[in-house]
């Protein structure tokens, strides 16, 4: 595929321009020191640079004419296209990245094909506050308190998928969760209603930059945000000075709230997930 100077810079200007606003803002709390328990997740958790999120790709094998080495590098695995102009070569992909491609690939596909699991009610974020000494976001005191929140947890039925909340459980309260999390085994626990699945949909997508396209990272960094709003409100921690509303998963009211924005994050999900995997289906194989 060949594009012309005028409609790639169109474009980069158009898909980029949803996130410039949180950029600005994150780049604002940076230079001021100031923290916010639900924006500096992505941040953070996901070693994202704001340089690195703006980095426009079209994706491999896109020619883009009128292109110059100085905006699209070889240090960012661009070089000159066979009749001019600059391109992601496909099968100049490094081969280490090739078999990490495989395994997101593999990851992403059997999390999709497994049956979406609606009953865990974001007790990871319970989970990981269960002893007094493990509380996370000092700036936020607990909505119930510390008695009330192990009681949350040790009165609902646990059952996390995703190693990465897992494995800031407290230690003491792991005994609760029944599944059998570790990295080795994550291929075969991850389900596709996840709040923490889909979120990293992001990790995955920053994985295979710049060979996926920006427009695809763009709806995976604003699906993310979506889901950690929704993680945090359902928290035990207090999220009103942050302008957010709680979601009581303690009361069965906020049991079905939680479990109705799940399955809306799980639906907005669905179809980036299928275009990564499609992407990296593209790409040269090990």
């Amino acid at each position: 595929m060949i594009m012309s100077e005028s409609i790639w810079r169109a474009r980069r200007e158009r898909e980029l321009a949803p996130i410039l606003p949180v950029v600005a803002a994150a780049k604002h709390r940076r230079s001021r020191g100031e923290k916010h328990p639900i924006e500096d997740f992505l941040w953070e958790y996901y070693g994202l640079r704001p340089g690195k999120l703006l980095q426009w790709s079209p994706g491999a094998g896109v020619v883009l004419t009128g292109a110059s080495p100085a905006e699209f590098s070889e240090a960012a695995c661009y070089s000159d296209a066979p009749d001019g102009g600059r391109w992601l070569a496909p099968d100049a992909i490094p081969e280490k990245r090739r078999t990490a491609f495989a395994w997101i690939r593999n990851l992403l596909e059997q999390t999709r094909d497994r049956p979406p699991f609606y009953g865990c009610l974001g007790l990871h974020e319970w989970a990981m506050v269960y002893e007094a000494g493990d509380v996370r976001h000092p700036q936020l005191p607990l909505r119930l308190g510390h008695a009330e929140t192990r009681q949350v947890v040790e009165r609902l039925p646990m059952r996390c998928s995703h190693y990465d909340a897992f494995r800031f459980f407290s230690q003491s309260a792991r005994k609760f969760n029944p599944l059998p999390l570790s990295p080795e085994n994550r291929p075969l626990q991850e389900q596709p209603a996840c709040l923490h699945a889909n979120m990293d949909l992001l990790k995955w997508c920053l994985k295979a930059q710049p060979f996926v396209p920006s427009a695809l990272v763009v709806e995976a960094f604003q699906l993310a945000r979506s889901a950690r709003v929704v993680d945090m409100r359902a928290s035990p921690y207090d999220v009103s000075s942050l302008g957010e509303s709680p979601i009581p998963i303690e009361t069965p009211e906020g049991r079905k709230t939680y479990v109705r924005l799940q399955g809306e994050i799980a639906e907005a999900a669905a179809p980036i997930r299928a275009r990564l995997i499609e992407c990296l289906r593209q790409l040269p194989r090990s």
